[in-house]
């Protein structure tokens, strides 16, 4: 499955998941459905995955963590916040750039239409 699939499949388990449970809960909460979900169409992911730096060979440990990692293809970051702010998108992009993978979506559960909450941030996609 591509990025671009499976990004799909995750804005379609974000509506779902927003019409059930609304807004405002705890990302906690949001992360641990959107794993039920996954587990349930047999999606691998990585819930709460650590993003390594590597510098002139030496392993650097930051406490980066990405909320989930899809198939080892999409980096979801979830929040629940009254808005996203640049450095949010920012925290994508770091881990898109030091874990190579191509494209991620930062996704804001504390609005009133999911879709307005859902934001792709590609590297080189």
């Amino acid at each position: 499955m591509t990025e671009n699939e499976l990004a799909a499949i995750l804005v379609d388990l974000f509506l779902k998941i927003h019409r059930r449970l609304g807004p405002g809960l705890l990302e906690s909460v949001y992360e641990k459905v959107i794993c039920y979900e996954l587990t349930k169409l047999d999606i691998p992911f990585k819930c709460q995955q650590g993003i390594k730096v590597i510098y002139e060979g030496v392993e650097m440990d930051l406490g980066f963590r990405a909320d989930l990692i899809v198939d080892n293809k999409v980096i979801v970051e979830i929040k629940s916040i009254e808005a996203i702010a640049p450095v949010h998108q920012k925290v994508v992009l770091t881990y898109l750039k030091l874990s190579g993978l191509k494209l991620g979506l930062l996704v804001n559960f504390n609005v009133e239409l999911i879709k307005n909450g859902i934001q792709r941030i590609v590297n080189n996609l």
